[in-house]
């Protein structure tokens, strides 16, 4: 089941990690990547392709507040994407480092989709929502990801890496 139709999570934002469908990892290694980033993530809802490709996962990371859903996609609709994304993160380049990022997003043909989403935590008699959001983990799970993957963690919002 998607976080997406679970009540107890809010979607707060997605990330990207832009890679080439060659690097496209194994769902065991992945699994294995994860689990050694943090023993108290939990993971569940992993899928392979027949090839036992890495196809979904679902982490959650109890200590802040957090899970993720991680989808593959490859295909048309993602090198159309990542098209109009250079597009636009040509126009707003002010690093060297920005630049860089620039010039690698064409070879790229797949990506990782990091949907983030926080714990609904409620405190008090009234009901009163509280935000305890940690965004640690999901910093440390895009790095480990874009390592596995050969490739490049990517804010869609802002068009630049948060790494």
């Amino acid at each position: 089941m998607s976080l997406f139709e679970n009540n107890e999570y809010r979607w707060r934002e997605t990330f990207f990690v832009l890679m080439k469908s060659s690097d496209r990892p194994l769902g065991e290694v992945l699994r294995n990547t994860l689990s050694n980033i943090n023993r108290k993530y939990d993971l569940s809802e992993s899928r392979t392709n027949d090839e036992a490709q890495f196809e979904s996962i679902t982490l959650y990371s109890p200590d802040d507040n957090a899970a993720m859903d991680i989808t593959y996609l490859d295909g048309e609709d993602v090198v159309d994407q990542l098209e109009e994304m250079i597009n636009d993160m040509k126009r707003n380049v002010s690093s060297d480092e920005e630049r860089e990022i620039v010039t690698q997003l064409p070879k790229c043909n797949a990506r990782l989709d990091i949907y983030h989403f926080e714990k609904l935590t409620f405190i008090g008699s009234d009901d009163e929502e509280e935000e305890f959001l940690d965004p640690g983990s999901l910093l440390i799970v895009l790095e480990e990801l874009a390592g596995l993957c050969n490739g490049i963690a990517v804010d869609p919002q802002t068009g630049m890496s948060p790494l």
